[in-house]
C-alpha cells in the first residue's frame, strides 16, 4: 500500500482502473515525506460504484441473518490477524500515535465487527405487529453512502459498515483523502472472506467525491461522520432530496471537575478524556471546568500531567502526543492559539511549536486559562492538543458552563459520587458522559445534541425501513 501510485477503486468485488486521471498525494505529518497517490474519485467513479452496490442490493438482503453474520465475523477474523497493518497504515497517513492507533485502528474495529456480527446473528427481518393483528417488517434501507474522516478511520467506518451489513444493506464508501489506503485494505479483505461482489465497494477521493455520492440517485442514505459545516451541507442536500442522513458532527465538550474529584484518577484520565489523538477527535473535553476551590490543584495537575507527556514521532510506543494530520490542520490552531492571547487569555503551558521537532505538523499541548466565554476557544471546536480550564462555584454552575455551548456529543464528570456525577451527567445536554473516564460500551447508542449531529448512532435501525401488514382478526401465518 506505502510508496505506490494507486490507479484503481474497488468496485464490484475487484480492483477497476478509475475513470477520474485526478489523484491525491498521502502525507506523512511526522516526516512530511510522500506515502503514496491515491484516486481523487469523479462522479463516474462513484456511479459505477453505486450500479454494483445497487446489482448486489436484492441478494444480500436476501441472504439469511445467519449467513451475513458469519460473512461480517469472517471480517473480523480477518481484520484481526492484520490490525498491526492497519494501525500502521493509519500512523503513517494521520499522524496518530501508534499506541492509540493500535486500539482504535486495531482491536476496536475487530470488536465492533463481532459486536454487529452477533447482531446480524439475532437479526429478525418479521416481527408481530401490535395485538398480533399483522407484522412488521424491517427491509435494507438500499444502497448506503459512507463518508468517513481521517482521525479514526477504521473505528469510525466500523461503526457504520457493521449495521449496514447486518440490516442487509449495501455500501459504497468514501474515506477521507487523508487517510485512503487503509478503506482500500478493507477491499482486499471483503474480497478475501467471500463477500459478494458489489456488497462492499471503496472510492477514494476528495470533497467533489463526497459531492458526487451525495447526488447520486442510486445511493439511498448517507451516513457521515466529519465536520459540523460539511454535515450541514451535506443534511440539507439530502433533505432537498429527500434521502436519509446520519451525521455524526463536530464538538466542544466539556470535562466537569466536582469537588469532591480523586485528581489522581482524574490525571490518568485526562490525556484520553480531553486529548486523544492529540486533540483531534470530535468528542474531546477540551473545556475543562473545575471548582474554584481548588483550582490552582486542578490546574498544577493539568499543567504537570501535559508537561510530563511525550510528544514526539508517532511511531514511539511512549509518545502520547504527536503531529497533527495536516500542515493546514497546524495553521489552524495555531490561529487560536493566537486569537486566545489577543483576546485576553493567558498561555500557561505550550503555546508553540516544539523544540527539536522542526521536521513534521508538532504543536505542543497547550493550556489556556483566564478564558471568558465568549472567546472563540471556549465556543469554536479546535482539533488540537489546547484546552482551556475555567473555574465553576458548585454543581450548577458547572452544568451551566458546560451547556453554554452549540454542541453537545461529548462530556465527563469526575467525582468520588457515583450517584451526584450521574445527576449531573443527566442535565448536560450532550450524548455520551463518561463517568471518571469510563468507556462508554460499543452497543450503547447516543446522540449528538445541537450542532452535534443528525440522527445518532443508531446501529441497524437506522439503515432499515419498517413495513407494517395488517391482517384480518384471527388470521395466523406460520412462522411468524
Amino acid at each position: 500500500m506505502i510508496g505506490r501510485k494507486h490507479d484503481c477503486v474497488y468496485v464490484n468485488g475487484a480492483w477497476q482502473t478509475a475513470h477520474s486521471t485526478d489523484r491525491i498525494d498521502l502525507i506523512d505529518p511526522a516526516t512530511e515525506s510522500w506515502v503514496a497517490s491515491v484516486v481523487d474519485g469523479d462522479a463516474e467513479d462513484v456511479a459505477m460504484a453505486a450500479a454494483a452496490a445497487r446489482d448486489a442490493l436484492p441478494g444480500w438482503a436476501e441472504t439469511s441473518s445467519t449467513e451475513r453474520a458469519n460473512l461480517i465475523a469472517a471480517l473480523a477474523d480477518a481484520y484481526d490477524q492484520r490490525r498491526e497493518e492497519f494501525a500502521s497504515l493509519v500512523t503513517a497517513q494521520n499522524g496518530a500515535v501508534i499506541s492509540r492507533s493500535r486500539r482504535t485502528n486495531g482491536t476496536r474495529p475487530v470488536a465492533l465487527y463481532r459486536h454487529y456480527a452477533e447482531v446480524a446473528r439475532t437479526f429478525r427481518a418479521e416481527a408481530p405487529g401490535p395485538n398480533a393483528q399483522g407484522i412488521v417488517r424491517r427491509e435494507p434501507i438500499g444502497v448506503v453512502g459512507i463518508i468517513i474522516p481521517w482521525n479514526a478511520p477504521q473505528s469510525l467506518l466500523a461503526h457504520k459498515l457493521g449495521p449496514a451489513l447486518a440490516a442487509g444493506c449495501t455500501v459504497v464508501v468514501k474515506p477521507s483523502p487523508e487517510t485512503s489506503l487503509d478503506s482500500l485494505l478493507i477491499g482486499e479483505i471483503a474480497t478475501s472472506v467471500g463477500f459478494p461482489a458489489g456488497v462492499i465497494n471503496v472510492v477514494t477521493g476528495g470533497r467533489t467525491t463526497g459531492s458526487a455520492l451525495v447526488e447520486e440517485h442510486g445511493i439511498d442514505m448517507i451516513s457521515f461522520t466529519g465536520s459540523t459545516s460539511a454535515g450541514r451541507a451535506i443534511a440539507a442536500r439530502c433533505g432537498e432530496l429527500l434521502k436519509p442522513v446520519v451525521a455524526e458532527l463536530g464538538g466542544k465538550s466539556a470535562a466537569i471537575v466536582l469537588d469532591d474529584a480523586d485528581l489522581s484518577l482524574f490525571a490518568e484520565k485526562l490525556i484520553a478524556t480531553c486529548l486523544p489523538n492529540t486533540g483531534q477527535v470530535c468528542y474531546s473535553c477540551t473545556r475543562v471546568i473545575v471548582p474554584r476551590s481548588r483550582f490552582d490543584e486542578v490546574l498544577e495537575v493539568v499543567t504537570t500531567t501535559l508537561g510530563d507527556a511525550v510528544l514526539g514521532s508517532p511511531q514511539d510506543p511512549a509518545a502520547s502526543f504527536g503531529p497533527l494530520a495536516s500542515a493546514t490542520q497546524r495553521e489552524r490552531v495555531e490561529e487560536y492559539i493566537d486569537s486566545a492571547r489577543a483576546e485576553g487569555a493567558r498561555v500557561v503551558l505550550g503555546g508553540g511549536r516544539p523544540a527539536g521537532l522542526s521536521t513534521g505538523y508538532y504543536v505542543e499541548p497547550t493550556v489556556l486559562i483566564d478564558v471568558d466565554r465568549t472567546m472563540r476557544v471556549f465556543r469554536e471546536e479546535i482539533f488540537g492538543p489546547v484546552l482551556v480550564v475555567v473555574p465553576h462555584d458548585g454543581d450548577e454552575d458547572a452544568i451551566r458552563i458546560a451547556n453554554d455551548s452549540s454542541y453537545g456529543l461529548g462530556g465527563a464528570v469526575f467525582s468520588e459520587d457515583i450517584e451526584r456525577a450521574t445527576d449531573v451527567a443527566r442535565r448536560m445536554q450532550t450524548g455520551g458522559i463518561s463517568i471518571n473516564g469510563q468507556e462508554r460500551s460499543e452497543a450503547a447508542p447516543s446522540s449528538g445534541y445541537k450542532d452535534s449531529g443528525l440522527g445518532g448512532d443508531a446501529g441497524v435501525d437506522a439503515h432499515v425501513q419498517f413495513k407494517s401488514i395488517a391482517w384480518p382478526p384471527r388470521t395466523l401465518i406460520q412462522g411468524v
